[in-house]
């Protein structure tokens, strides 16, 4: 029997999930947690054959997640489930150790499809991914500032490249405008630019 381990803030979604999991891997044991903490919480408890986790989860750092998931569990594997764009954020955290990045947006043979993978202990990437890769390789910048940036800098980066509002971002994440604007400028000064328009240059030049 497998076991899954869904990390996602909208209940609606790990409902959802969770059903599609039990009727396409039956038998199967679900078990949901809503951030962070208590996705800590229920690894100590027992084992996984897979974490299903989303990326954008107020109060928890999901990149920050991933990195002590896998250092108290080495060989878990972690399937990142988001509606963050996937050519934006893959990248990132397929190298910080997760087996594949799935759009909460593909159609539900695709979610099966990565899942089936990755429990064969593959990497699932997906065509459209596999193309930007390809197309990443042939770039001549390979200095990329937004390597230099924290996880939740790029969150809001590229939140921010998408026209939303600090305000906005603020209330997504659950934490104060000031707080938004201190990661904001810190982002600005790394990426060496001093308004919204010049970071749509700079996302443009390295295709993000």
């Amino acid at each position: 029997m497998k076991k899954f381990l869904l990390i996602d803030d909208h209940v609606v979604v790990r409902a959802g999930l969770s059903t599609l999991l039990q009727k396409a891997f039956e038998p199967a044991e679900v078990f949901e947690a809503a951030n962070g903490e208590s996705a800590l919480q229920k690894l100590a408890e027992q084992k996984f054959d897979l974490v299903i986790l989303d990326i954008q989860m107020p109060n928890t750092d999901a990149q920050i997640l991933l990195t002590e998931i896998l250092r108290k569990y080495p060989g878990l594997k972690v399937l990142i489930f988001s509606m963050s764009a996937e050519s934006v954020h893959a990248k990132r955290y397929l190298k910080f150790g997760a087996k594949g990045f799935v759009s909460k947006e593909a159609p539900l043979e695709d979610i099966i499809k990565a899942i089936k993978i990755i429990l064969e202990n593959r990497r699932y990437i997906s065509e459209a991914l596999a193309s930007h890769l390809a197309n990443e390789a042939f770039e001549t910048q390979t200095d990329n500032p937004f390597n230099k940036l924290s996880a939740r800098e790029f969150e809001i980066a590229s939140l921010l490249l998408t026209g939303l509002t600090v305000s906005s971002i603020a209330a997504k994440f659950d934490i104060k405008v000031s707080t938004v604007g201190t990661h904001k400028a810190r982002m600005f000064e790394k990426l060496g630019v001093s308004n919204l328009l010049e970071l749509k240059e700079v996302a443009n030049i390295y295709n993000l």
